[in-house]
């Protein structure tokens, strides 16, 4: 235990022995607490400490649960904005990929821990959050069910039609960044972050939208 965090630990203890009428601010536990993380963590394998470092749209998300109420609608609107300028739209302006390496993607939650190389290839660990194909039997419930997300809304017919447009196009920016559209969003934000390629985001958008796929069978 080195230095750093035993006097973060020591400087809680004593604030919570001496009975303060009214504890450590917020301001003081936010300073104990990144001082406990920046202790605790290292880098290790491809995992970076930088990969834990805050961004405004994640502190501002956090404060808001910690206080027990919704984010204030200006500043997730604000936040949202900034986001939306993260996403990049498909270079040759095709949105869909095979939908039977999307599959596969989506039941992967391999890549990214420790314990990878470099060069495995990640999931995109989305059966962990959401249920796709109607067959399926065990699946996440963190997010809603994607089955029939293409039939149910309306693109079952032609994803590439004018009047798809609207939802094809969310569907992309939701893959890239989540927080694009929902500040607070758990969805990972999977291409921004380098999770997967836009190639791979093609493919995810060839299981949802892509009519011979299982989701919307």
């Amino acid at each position: 235990m080195n230095k750093q965090f035993t006097f973060a630990l020591s400087a809680l203890a004593s604030m919570l022995v001496a009975g303060c009428a009214t504890g450590p601010s917020s301001a003081d536990l936010d300073q104990m607490a990144a001082a406990i993380v920046k202790s605790s963590f290292s880098d290790k394998g491809i995992v970076k400490v930088s990969a834990i470092a805050p961004e405004d749209i994640n502190v501002a998300c956090t404060a808001a649960d910690v206080a027990g109420k919704p984010i204030a609608p200006e500043l997730a609107a604000q936040l949202q904005a900034a986001q939306l300028k993260t996403i990049k739209w498909p270079t040759d302006g095709q949105y869909l990929g095979d939908w039977k390496a999307g599959e596969k993607l989506a039941q992967s939650g391999r890549g990214l821990t420790w314990t990878d190389k470099a060069d495995t290839a990640n999931g995109g660990n989305c059966y962990n959050c959401h249920q796709l194909d109607p067959k399926e039997i065990s699946f996440g419930t963190i997010g809603p069910s994607l089955t029939g997300y293409g039939k149910s809304r309306g693109v079952i017919a032609d994803p590439n039609s004018a009047a798809s447009k609207a939802i094809v196009e969310y569907t992309w920016g939701k893959i890239w960044n989540a927080k694009a559209y929902n500040a607070c969003s758990v969805m990972p934000r999977a291409v921004h972050k380098g999770i997967i390629t836009e190639k791979q985001a093609k493919d995810l958008m060839a299981l949802l939208l892509d009519p011979k796929s299982p989701v919307n069978q």
